[in-house]
């Protein structure tokens, strides 16, 4: 039996697939990061929106980047011969409640800042910043000299 995956996306790159795992952020958390969406991780707080399980929340417990599915803590369907199973929900049917920012990298990117910087590079861009906008300062003097002269 074959995997259940979409046609569309048999050669689409890991990178890209990665993407489009892709969900909702709560209201309070659109406004405090300015963002709309962002990718699913491992250890998130999330609220199913659509589907069978509804209204009900969790953390992440594991993303499947191949059928861009979650298996969230705690939702799990009976078998028919006994036991549990987790089930799997699309990262589209969901809305991120919590981020987990273990990670410096997306802390880092979510503050607007990019990569990590140190304070010594920080340093040296405002010195960069200041020392262009003097020299401006200076070229729009010596245009202001010319046409007075």
């Amino acid at each position: 039996m074959m995997a259940k995956i979409n046609p569309k996306l048999i050669h689409v790159s890991k990178h890209q697939r990665d993407k489009m795992l892709g969900a909702s952020l709560a209201d309070e958390l659109r406004e405090q990061y300015k963002k709309k969406t962002l990718r699913v991780i491992k250890g998130d707080s999330i609220m199913v929106v659509r589907g069978e399980y509804k209204g009900r929340g969790g953390k992440v417990e594991d993303v499947d980047t191949e059928r861009s599915t979650l298996h969230i803590e705690g939702m799990q369907r009976e078998k028919i011969r006994g036991g549990q199973v987790k089930v799997p929900i699309h990262a589209s049917n969901v809305k991120i409640t919590g981020l987990n920012l273990e990670d410096k990298y997306r802390s880092s990117r979510l503050q607007g800042s990019g990569r990590p910087q140190t304070a010594e590079k920080m340093g040296e861009k405002e010195e960069k910043k200041e020392t262009t906008a003097k020299k401006a300062a200076n070229k729009e003097e010596k245009k202001a000299e010319d046409v007075g002269e």
